[in-house]
């Protein structure tokens, strides 16, 4: 029985891994800013240590869906969570 969950657990993971996805259900991708972007979020990451490029771009990317009529509760919760996390809060930010 080992046996067969562990050749389980490894499609899993290749098929994740095709999908670009971690075991969380995480995408991660690259992408070229232009450079007036790119210094405008390192300024404000800078000026914000409880912030990362990470938690900005999926603030970002969340506020815009919402905000472009995607109603999804799933997205809600990432913007929201993304946005109010108790060390934001804590630091005014």
């Amino acid at each position: 029985m080992h046996l067969v969950d562990k050749a389980v657990a490894t499609v899993e993971q290749r098929v994740l891994a095709s999908a670009g996805l971690d075991e969380s259900g995480t995408v991660s991708f690259q992408t070229q800013l232009p450079q007036p972007l790119q210094q405008a979020m390192v300024g404000f990451v800078e000026r914000c240590p409880n912030w990362d490029q990470y938690r900005l771009v999926q603030a970002a990317i969340a506020g815009f869906l919402i905000q472009n009529g995607v109603e999804s509760r799933e997205i809600t919760r990432l913007y929201v969570g993304s946005m109010f996390r108790r060390e934001s809060l804590s630091q005014g930010v």
